[in-house]
């Protein structure tokens, strides 16, 4: 079990600390390194449990890089630049599930949660894992309780706990971003949480 003084420390507010251990009971995520990689995974990806909303404000020049397909030129992305929910029902749609522009889809299952759930499909697997419908509320994953549920649902089904165990960082990293993105500031959070925690257990 976490509690309010451990996160602390670790610059996480006392409103976790449910979230935190009913999510690390449901999904095994039992030993020091699996709870300490979670958080420092997590903390990385929702800025230390702060932002639980993916953040959709771009610039053109920006849109281009990210999505170089869906913004082939300037004048497009001009068309979408700093108009979140608009960005979103355009490269979100049409895939995982949703629908197309029109339907709203890519604006209504926005990445949302400590470990960013995003698409219709995915909202449905993890609402009926969790015994929650989260596709016609998928604003609950934007709250600590199943901001961390869903984070420990994909946990879960992509195998990282035995990641965690081997204290396999990259692979825990890629797995989780795609990439090694944030590879060093992910390592120095789960060691400081390492540290932390060892204490408690």
């Amino acid at each position: 079990m976490v509690n309010a003084d451990e996160l602390q420390k670790l610059g996480i507010g006392s409103e976790w600390v449910d979230a935190l251990n009913e999510t690390f009971q449901r999904f095994n995520i039992t030993s020091v390194d699996q709870r300490a990689s979670f958080i420092g995974q997590c903390s990385h990806e929702c800025n230390k449990f702060k932002t639980l909303e993916e953040n959709l404000n771009y610039k053109a020049e920006t849109l281009i890089k990210l999505w170089p397909k869906r913004f082939p030129s300037l004048e497009d992305a001009n068309q979408y630049a700093h108009r979140p929910e608009k960005i979103a029902n355009h490269i979100y749609s049409n895939r995982g599930g949703n629908g197309d522009e029109a339907s709203g889809d890519g604006w209504k299952y926005h990445g949302r949660g400590c470990i960013q759930l995003t698409f219709k499909d995915n909202y449905y697997h993890c609402g009926q894992a969790l015994g929650e419908d989260l596709v016609s509320k998928p604003q609950l994953v934007a709250q600590p309780r199943f901001a961390a549920l869903s984070a420990g649902w994909f946990w879960s089904t992509h195998g990282c706990n035995e990641l965690a165990l081997k204290r396999d960082w990259v692979n825990l990293t890629k797995r989780i971003n795609g990439g090694t993105f944030g590879l060093d500031e992910r390592i120095s959070l789960t060691n400081k949480a390492i540290q932390s925690l060892s204490k408690l257990m």
